[in-house]
Protein backbone atom coordinates (compact mmCIF):
# COMPACT_ATOMS: atom_id res chain seq x y z
CA UNK A 1 0.00 0.00 0.00
CA UNK A 2 2.72 2.27 0.72
CA UNK A 3 5.05 1.83 -2.30
CA UNK A 4 1.72 2.68 -4.03
CA UNK A 5 1.74 5.92 -2.43
CA UNK A 6 5.10 6.48 -3.35
CA UNK A 7 7.73 9.55 -1.33
CA UNK A 8 6.33 12.53 -0.45
CA UNK A 9 7.06 15.44 -3.03
CA UNK A 10 7.95 19.10 -1.59
CA UNK A 11 8.30 20.97 -5.08
CA UNK A 12 4.86 22.18 -4.37
CA UNK A 13 4.32 24.20 -1.26
CA UNK A 14 1.28 23.54 0.93
CA UNK A 15 -2.08 24.88 -1.06
CA UNK A 16 -3.24 27.36 2.23
CA UNK A 17 -5.20 29.90 0.36
CA UNK A 18 -8.06 28.32 -2.35
CA UNK A 19 -6.04 28.06 -5.71
CA UNK A 20 -6.63 28.97 -8.95
CA UNK A 21 -7.57 25.34 -10.69
CA UNK A 22 -9.31 22.16 -9.14
CA UNK A 23 -8.29 18.80 -10.79
CA UNK A 24 -10.90 16.42 -9.82
CA UNK A 25 -9.82 12.21 -10.38
CA UNK A 26 -12.78 10.55 -10.04
CA UNK A 27 -12.58 6.80 -9.50
CA UNK A 28 -14.19 3.47 -8.68
CA UNK A 29 -12.11 0.25 -7.78
CA UNK A 30 -9.12 2.02 -9.03
CA UNK A 31 -6.27 0.28 -6.98
CA UNK A 32 -3.71 -0.27 -9.65
CA UNK A 33 -3.91 3.09 -11.16
CA UNK A 34 -4.63 5.74 -8.60
CA UNK A 35 -0.96 6.24 -7.27
CA UNK A 36 0.79 6.20 -10.19
CA UNK A 37 -1.71 8.81 -11.58
CA UNK A 38 -1.29 11.16 -9.07
CA UNK A 39 2.74 11.21 -8.93
CA UNK A 40 2.76 11.17 -12.91
CA UNK A 41 -0.08 14.25 -12.21
CA UNK A 42 1.71 16.20 -9.21
CA UNK A 43 5.18 15.76 -10.97
CA UNK A 44 4.11 18.02 -14.11
CA UNK A 45 2.33 20.62 -12.05
CA UNK A 46 5.43 20.89 -9.99
CA UNK A 47 7.41 20.76 -13.76
CA UNK A 48 6.54 24.87 -13.99
CA UNK A 49 2.67 24.80 -14.40
CA UNK A 50 2.27 28.53 -13.56
CA UNK A 51 -0.92 27.98 -11.56
CA UNK A 52 -1.69 27.25 -7.87
CA UNK A 53 -3.35 23.16 -7.99
CA UNK A 54 -5.31 20.86 -5.80
CA UNK A 55 -5.83 17.85 -6.98
CA UNK A 56 -9.08 16.03 -5.77
CA UNK A 57 -9.59 12.47 -5.73
CA UNK A 58 -13.37 11.39 -5.49
CA UNK A 59 -13.58 7.96 -4.77
CA UNK A 60 -17.33 7.56 -5.09
CA UNK A 61 -17.92 3.76 -3.32
CA UNK A 62 -15.19 1.90 -4.30
CA UNK A 63 -14.89 -1.72 -2.57
CA UNK A 64 -11.15 -2.44 -3.16
CA UNK A 65 -8.03 -0.94 -1.95
CA UNK A 66 -8.86 2.56 -3.53
CA UNK A 67 -9.74 4.31 -0.63
CA UNK A 68 -6.58 3.24 1.87
CA UNK A 69 -4.41 4.59 -1.21
CA UNK A 70 -6.29 7.70 -1.69
CA UNK A 71 -5.39 8.90 1.67
CA UNK A 72 -1.70 7.54 1.42
CA UNK A 73 -1.92 9.92 -1.47
CA UNK A 74 -3.55 12.95 0.68
CA UNK A 75 -1.03 12.17 3.81
CA UNK A 76 2.05 12.43 0.90
CA UNK A 77 1.61 15.09 -0.99
CA UNK A 78 -0.05 18.54 0.45
CA UNK A 79 -1.56 19.07 -2.77
CA UNK A 80 -4.02 16.27 -2.66
CA UNK A 81 -7.01 15.88 -1.01
CA UNK A 82 -9.93 13.18 -0.85
CA UNK A 83 -13.12 13.70 -0.99
CA UNK A 84 -15.44 9.77 0.06
CA UNK A 85 -19.11 9.58 -1.31
CA UNK A 86 -20.94 6.15 -0.72
CA UNK A 87 -22.81 6.02 -4.37
CA UNK A 88 -21.34 5.21 -7.76
CA UNK A 89 -21.68 7.42 -10.62
CA UNK A 90 -18.80 9.48 -12.32
CA UNK A 91 -21.47 12.42 -13.15
CA UNK A 92 -22.54 12.34 -9.15
CA UNK A 93 -18.77 12.34 -8.41
CA UNK A 94 -17.65 15.52 -10.48
CA UNK A 95 -20.76 17.49 -8.85
CA UNK A 96 -20.32 16.64 -5.76
CA UNK A 97 -16.85 18.04 -6.07
CA UNK A 98 -16.68 20.62 -8.13
CA UNK A 99 -19.41 22.57 -5.77
CA UNK A 100 -17.98 21.95 -2.91
CA UNK A 101 -14.48 23.22 -4.20
CA UNK A 102 -13.19 27.25 -3.31
CA UNK A 103 -10.96 27.11 -6.64
CA UNK A 104 -11.47 29.36 -9.44
CA UNK A 105 -11.65 26.51 -12.17
CA UNK A 106 -12.54 23.28 -11.62
CA UNK A 107 -11.39 20.72 -13.97
CA UNK A 108 -11.61 16.34 -14.07
CA UNK A 109 -9.23 13.66 -15.89
CA UNK A 110 -9.64 9.96 -16.24
CA UNK A 111 -7.67 8.05 -13.86
CA UNK A 112 -5.91 6.09 -16.94
CA UNK A 113 -3.94 9.66 -18.11
CA UNK A 114 -5.10 8.44 -21.44
CA UNK A 115 -4.56 12.40 -22.08
CA UNK A 116 -1.22 14.05 -22.56
CA UNK A 117 -0.68 16.10 -19.85
CA UNK A 118 0.89 18.94 -21.46
CA UNK A 119 -3.04 19.60 -22.99
CA UNK A 120 -3.69 20.65 -19.54
CA UNK A 121 -2.63 24.32 -19.74
CA UNK A 122 -4.49 24.91 -23.38
CA UNK A 123 -7.20 23.82 -21.54
CA UNK A 124 -8.00 25.97 -18.66
CA UNK A 125 -6.01 28.81 -19.84
CA UNK A 126 -9.19 30.47 -21.51
CA UNK A 127 -11.32 29.92 -18.04
CA UNK A 128 -8.65 31.42 -16.04
CA UNK A 129 -8.00 34.74 -18.61
CA UNK A 130 -12.25 35.04 -18.34
CA UNK A 131 -11.74 34.43 -22.60
CA UNK A 132 -14.14 31.10 -21.91
CA UNK A 133 -17.01 29.59 -19.72
CA UNK A 134 -16.13 25.57 -20.55
CA UNK A 135 -13.57 23.80 -21.98
CA UNK A 136 -13.14 20.25 -23.66
CA UNK A 137 -10.84 17.98 -24.65
CA UNK A 138 -11.56 16.95 -27.91
CA UNK A 139 -10.18 13.15 -29.73
CA UNK A 140 -12.18 14.18 -32.79
CA UNK A 141 -10.56 16.76 -34.43
CA UNK A 142 -8.22 16.94 -37.33
CA UNK A 143 -5.28 18.06 -35.49
CA UNK A 144 -5.97 15.86 -32.33
CA UNK A 145 -3.22 12.52 -32.58
CA UNK A 146 -5.20 9.17 -31.19
CA UNK A 147 -4.18 5.75 -30.70
CA UNK A 148 -7.62 3.42 -30.01
CA UNK A 149 -9.19 0.56 -31.93
CA UNK A 150 -11.97 1.01 -35.07
CA UNK A 151 -15.01 -0.01 -32.48
CA UNK A 152 -14.33 2.57 -29.91
CA UNK A 153 -13.26 5.31 -32.95
CA UNK A 154 -16.59 4.30 -34.82
CA UNK A 155 -19.03 4.91 -31.46
CA UNK A 156 -17.69 8.01 -30.70
CA UNK A 157 -18.13 9.49 -34.10
CA UNK A 158 -21.69 7.80 -34.46
CA UNK A 159 -22.82 9.01 -30.97
CA UNK A 160 -21.55 12.67 -31.95
CA UNK A 161 -22.95 12.73 -34.95
CA UNK A 162 -26.34 11.51 -33.06
CA UNK A 163 -25.65 14.73 -30.72
CA UNK A 164 -25.43 16.83 -33.96
CA UNK A 165 -28.54 15.77 -35.27
CA UNK A 166 -30.97 15.27 -32.62
CA UNK A 167 -29.56 17.86 -30.14
CA UNK A 168 -27.69 20.79 -32.63
CA UNK A 169 -24.85 20.17 -30.89
CA UNK A 170 -21.82 21.72 -31.92
CA UNK A 171 -19.41 20.40 -29.88
CA UNK A 172 -17.24 17.35 -31.20
CA UNK A 173 -16.51 15.32 -28.56
CA UNK A 174 -18.81 15.15 -25.28
CA UNK A 175 -17.17 12.23 -23.84
CA UNK A 176 -14.18 12.66 -23.72
CA UNK A 177 -12.50 12.49 -20.05
CA UNK A 178 -10.63 16.04 -19.69
CA UNK A 179 -12.70 18.94 -19.54
CA UNK A 180 -12.44 22.40 -17.06
CA UNK A 181 -15.40 24.47 -16.36
CA UNK A 182 -15.14 28.25 -14.18
CA UNK A 183 -16.21 27.50 -10.68
CA UNK A 184 -18.95 30.22 -10.73
CA UNK A 185 -19.99 29.04 -14.11
CA UNK A 186 -20.67 25.86 -12.00
CA UNK A 187 -22.61 26.64 -9.77
CA UNK A 188 -25.14 28.25 -11.98
CA UNK A 189 -25.64 25.32 -14.56
CA UNK A 190 -24.82 22.13 -12.42
CA UNK A 191 -28.37 22.15 -10.70
CA UNK A 192 -29.75 21.82 -14.33
CA UNK A 193 -27.87 18.58 -14.90
CA UNK A 194 -29.91 15.78 -14.13
CA UNK A 195 -27.60 12.44 -14.89
CA UNK A 196 -25.05 11.19 -12.47
CA UNK A 197 -23.44 8.97 -14.02
CA UNK A 198 -21.63 8.64 -17.59
CA UNK A 199 -23.96 11.43 -19.79
CA UNK A 200 -23.31 13.95 -17.57
CA UNK A 201 -20.75 15.32 -19.77
CA UNK A 202 -23.04 15.42 -22.61
CA UNK A 203 -25.78 17.29 -20.78
CA UNK A 204 -23.35 19.67 -19.32
CA UNK A 205 -22.72 20.75 -22.54
CA UNK A 206 -25.47 20.65 -24.37
CA UNK A 207 -27.06 22.73 -21.69
CA UNK A 208 -23.74 24.91 -21.94
CA UNK A 209 -24.49 25.52 -25.17
CA UNK A 210 -27.97 26.36 -25.12
CA UNK A 211 -27.13 28.65 -22.42
CA UNK A 212 -25.10 30.63 -24.92
CA UNK A 213 -21.72 29.94 -22.51
CA UNK A 214 -18.47 29.73 -24.92
CA UNK A 215 -16.97 26.46 -25.15
CA UNK A 216 -13.47 25.87 -26.01
CA UNK A 217 -12.32 23.04 -27.38
CA UNK A 218 -8.32 21.57 -26.95
CA UNK A 219 -7.28 18.93 -29.46
CA UNK A 220 -5.57 16.23 -27.55
CA UNK A 221 -2.74 13.55 -27.40
CA UNK A 222 -4.77 10.04 -26.69
CA UNK A 223 -3.68 6.69 -25.90
CA UNK A 224 -6.80 4.57 -25.80
CA UNK A 225 -6.68 2.06 -22.18
CA UNK A 226 -7.25 -1.15 -23.14
CA UNK A 227 -8.01 -2.12 -20.00
CA UNK A 228 -11.12 0.10 -19.89
CA UNK A 229 -14.24 -1.34 -17.72
CA UNK A 230 -16.49 0.58 -19.16
CA UNK A 231 -19.98 -1.41 -20.05
CA UNK A 232 -20.26 0.30 -23.75
CA UNK A 233 -23.35 -1.47 -24.43
CA UNK A 234 -25.33 -0.23 -20.91
CA UNK A 235 -23.59 3.33 -21.37
CA UNK A 236 -24.98 3.36 -25.19
CA UNK A 237 -28.96 2.79 -23.88
CA UNK A 238 -28.22 5.05 -21.10
CA UNK A 239 -26.89 7.58 -23.33
CA UNK A 240 -29.60 7.54 -25.83
CA UNK A 241 -32.51 7.68 -22.71
CA UNK A 242 -30.42 10.86 -22.14
CA UNK A 243 -30.59 12.51 -25.66
CA UNK A 244 -34.10 11.49 -25.67
CA UNK A 245 -34.87 13.29 -22.36
CA UNK A 246 -32.81 16.30 -23.39
CA UNK A 247 -35.23 16.57 -26.97
CA UNK A 248 -38.24 16.19 -25.00
CA UNK A 249 -37.34 19.28 -22.20
CA UNK A 250 -35.86 21.68 -25.17
CA UNK A 251 -39.21 20.78 -27.01
CA UNK A 252 -41.27 21.36 -24.51
CA UNK A 253 -39.42 24.68 -23.14
CA UNK A 254 -39.10 22.72 -19.41
CA UNK A 255 -35.38 24.10 -19.09
CA UNK A 256 -35.48 27.49 -17.46
CA UNK A 257 -32.61 28.40 -19.77
CA UNK A 258 -33.68 32.02 -20.55
CA UNK A 259 -32.86 32.42 -16.75
CA UNK A 260 -29.93 30.66 -16.72
CA UNK A 261 -28.58 33.23 -19.55
CA UNK A 262 -30.07 36.19 -17.40
CA UNK A 263 -28.16 35.17 -14.53
CA UNK A 264 -24.51 34.26 -16.53
CA UNK A 265 -25.00 37.40 -18.88
CA UNK A 266 -25.29 35.43 -21.96
CA UNK A 267 -28.52 36.90 -23.33
CA UNK A 268 -28.90 38.02 -26.82
CA UNK A 269 -26.85 40.57 -27.76
CA UNK A 270 -30.11 41.97 -29.96
CA UNK A 271 -33.57 40.10 -28.55
CA UNK A 272 -35.25 38.71 -31.17
CA UNK A 273 -33.00 38.22 -33.74
CA UNK A 274 -33.05 35.32 -35.76
CA UNK A 275 -31.07 32.33 -36.23
CA UNK A 276 -29.10 32.88 -39.34
CA UNK A 277 -30.98 32.06 -42.79
CA UNK A 278 -28.02 29.87 -43.68
CA UNK A 279 -28.47 27.67 -40.67
CA UNK A 280 -32.20 27.71 -40.88
CA UNK A 281 -32.19 26.52 -44.39
CA UNK A 282 -30.04 23.87 -43.80
CA UNK A 283 -32.25 22.65 -41.19
CA UNK A 284 -35.27 23.38 -43.13
CA UNK A 285 -33.92 21.30 -45.70
CA UNK A 286 -33.49 18.67 -43.38
CA UNK A 287 -36.74 19.00 -42.59
CA UNK A 288 -37.96 18.94 -45.78
CA UNK A 289 -36.51 15.84 -47.18
CA UNK A 290 -37.74 13.61 -44.08
CA UNK A 291 -41.32 15.37 -45.52
CA UNK A 292 -41.17 14.56 -48.94
CA UNK A 293 -40.17 10.86 -48.24
CA UNK A 294 -42.88 10.77 -45.87
CA UNK A 295 -45.21 11.98 -48.51
CA UNK A 296 -44.01 9.78 -51.31
CA UNK A 297 -44.48 6.79 -48.87
CA UNK A 298 -48.35 7.95 -47.62
CA UNK A 299 -49.06 8.58 -51.83
CA UNK A 300 -47.85 5.11 -53.46
CA UNK A 301 -49.95 3.54 -49.93
CA UNK A 302 -53.24 5.68 -50.77
CA UNK A 303 -53.24 6.33 -54.47
CA UNK A 304 -54.24 2.80 -55.32
CA UNK A 305 -56.87 3.09 -52.92
CA UNK A 306 -58.62 6.39 -52.49
CA UNK A 307 -57.59 8.14 -55.78
CA UNK A 308 -54.60 10.25 -57.24
CA UNK A 309 -56.37 13.64 -55.64
CA UNK A 310 -57.50 12.46 -52.60
CA UNK A 311 -53.86 10.25 -52.08
CA UNK A 312 -52.57 13.89 -52.35
CA UNK A 313 -54.55 15.94 -50.67
CA UNK A 314 -54.39 13.40 -47.43
CA UNK A 315 -50.47 12.58 -47.46
CA UNK A 316 -50.05 16.73 -48.17
CA UNK A 317 -52.01 17.46 -45.21
CA UNK A 318 -50.25 15.04 -43.16
CA UNK A 319 -47.09 15.49 -43.76
CA UNK A 320 -47.96 19.56 -43.77
CA UNK A 321 -48.87 19.04 -39.93
CA UNK A 322 -45.67 17.20 -38.78
CA UNK A 323 -43.56 19.70 -41.15
CA UNK A 324 -45.04 22.83 -39.30
CA UNK A 325 -44.12 21.33 -36.35
CA UNK A 326 -40.63 19.76 -36.44
CA UNK A 327 -39.46 23.84 -38.11
CA UNK A 328 -41.39 24.87 -35.20
CA UNK A 329 -38.70 23.60 -33.13
CA UNK A 330 -36.32 22.13 -35.18
CA UNK A 331 -35.04 24.96 -37.77
CA UNK A 332 -36.60 27.76 -36.19
CA UNK A 333 -36.04 27.50 -32.39
CA UNK A 334 -39.59 27.84 -31.05
CA UNK A 335 -40.75 26.40 -27.71
CA UNK A 336 -43.56 25.76 -25.65
CA UNK A 337 -46.87 26.24 -26.55
CA UNK A 338 -47.32 30.02 -26.91
CA UNK A 339 -48.77 30.41 -30.17
CA UNK A 340 -48.68 27.19 -31.11
CA UNK A 341 -51.86 26.84 -32.30
CA UNK A 342 -51.22 30.49 -34.53
CA UNK A 343 -48.85 28.87 -35.86
CA UNK A 344 -50.19 25.55 -37.20
CA UNK A 345 -52.99 27.89 -38.85
CA UNK A 346 -50.44 29.81 -40.35
CA UNK A 347 -48.65 26.76 -41.51
CA UNK A 348 -52.13 25.55 -42.85
CA UNK A 349 -52.65 28.34 -45.19
CA UNK A 350 -49.33 27.73 -46.08
CA UNK A 351 -49.96 24.16 -46.61
CA UNK A 352 -53.24 25.59 -48.95
CA UNK A 353 -50.92 27.00 -51.13
CA UNK A 354 -48.82 23.42 -51.79
CA UNK A 355 -51.95 21.92 -52.64
CA UNK A 356 -53.08 24.62 -54.87
CA UNK A 357 -49.72 23.64 -56.93
CA UNK A 358 -49.73 20.07 -56.73
CA UNK A 359 -53.49 19.45 -57.51
CA UNK A 360 -53.10 21.52 -60.65
CA UNK A 361 -49.76 19.57 -61.41
CA UNK A 362 -52.92 16.19 -61.17
CA UNK A 363 -55.10 18.19 -62.90
CA UNK A 364 -53.07 18.83 -65.60
CA UNK A 365 -51.73 15.22 -66.26
CA UNK A 366 -54.76 13.84 -66.18
CA UNK A 367 -56.08 16.66 -68.94
CA UNK A 368 -53.03 15.83 -71.12
CA UNK A 369 -51.51 12.51 -70.31
CA UNK A 370 -54.42 10.30 -68.63
CA UNK A 371 -52.37 7.16 -69.40
CA UNK A 372 -49.01 8.09 -67.49
CA UNK A 373 -47.57 5.93 -64.85
CA UNK A 374 -48.45 6.29 -61.27
CA UNK A 375 -44.51 7.10 -60.70
CA UNK A 376 -44.52 9.52 -63.21
CA UNK A 377 -47.70 11.22 -61.48
CA UNK A 378 -45.67 11.14 -58.13
CA UNK A 379 -42.16 12.60 -59.69
CA UNK A 380 -44.01 15.56 -61.18
CA UNK A 381 -45.76 16.07 -57.60
CA UNK A 382 -42.05 16.10 -56.09
CA UNK A 383 -41.19 18.42 -58.45
CA UNK A 384 -44.00 20.89 -57.84
CA UNK A 385 -43.65 20.20 -54.08
CA UNK A 386 -39.90 21.34 -54.55
CA UNK A 387 -41.46 24.70 -55.83
CA UNK A 388 -44.27 24.81 -52.92
CA UNK A 389 -41.07 24.05 -50.87
CA UNK A 390 -38.76 27.04 -51.73
CA UNK A 391 -41.91 29.23 -50.91
CA UNK A 392 -43.02 27.48 -47.80
CA UNK A 393 -39.44 28.58 -46.47
CA UNK A 394 -39.90 32.02 -47.10
CA UNK A 395 -43.92 31.45 -45.83
CA UNK A 396 -42.39 30.26 -42.29
CA UNK A 397 -39.82 32.52 -42.20
CA UNK A 398 -42.37 34.92 -41.72
CA UNK A 399 -44.56 32.67 -39.35
CA UNK A 400 -41.46 32.75 -37.05
CA UNK A 401 -40.01 36.19 -37.78
CA UNK A 402 -40.93 37.59 -33.89
CA UNK A 403 -40.78 33.58 -32.25
CA UNK A 404 -37.81 33.71 -31.05
CA UNK A 405 -37.45 36.52 -28.74
CA UNK A 406 -41.03 34.85 -27.28
CA UNK A 407 -39.84 32.23 -26.67
CA UNK A 408 -36.54 33.34 -24.82
CA UNK A 409 -39.34 35.05 -22.19
CA UNK A 410 -41.31 32.32 -21.71
CA UNK A 411 -38.58 29.31 -21.46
Amino acid sequence: MSATAAEPRTAIAAVTAPPVLDIVIPVHNEENDLGDCVRRLSAHLADGFPFSTRITIADNASSDGTLDIARALEAAYPEVRVLRLEAKGRGRALRTAWLASDAEVVSYMDVDLSTDLNGLLPLVAPLISGHSDLAVGTRLSPRARVVRGPKREFISRAYNLILKAALRARFSDAQCGFKAIRADIARQLLPLVQDGEWFFDTELLVLAERAGLRVHEVPVDWIDDPDSRVDIVDTARKDLRGIRRLVRATATGALPLHDLRRAIGREPLVEGVPLGMVGQAVRFAIVGVMSTVAYAALYLLWQPVAGSQPANFAALLITAIANTAANRAFTFGVRGSTRAVAHHFQGLLIFGFGLLVTSGTLFALHRWAPGVPVQWQLLALVSANLVATLLRFVGLRWVFRDSGAATARTV
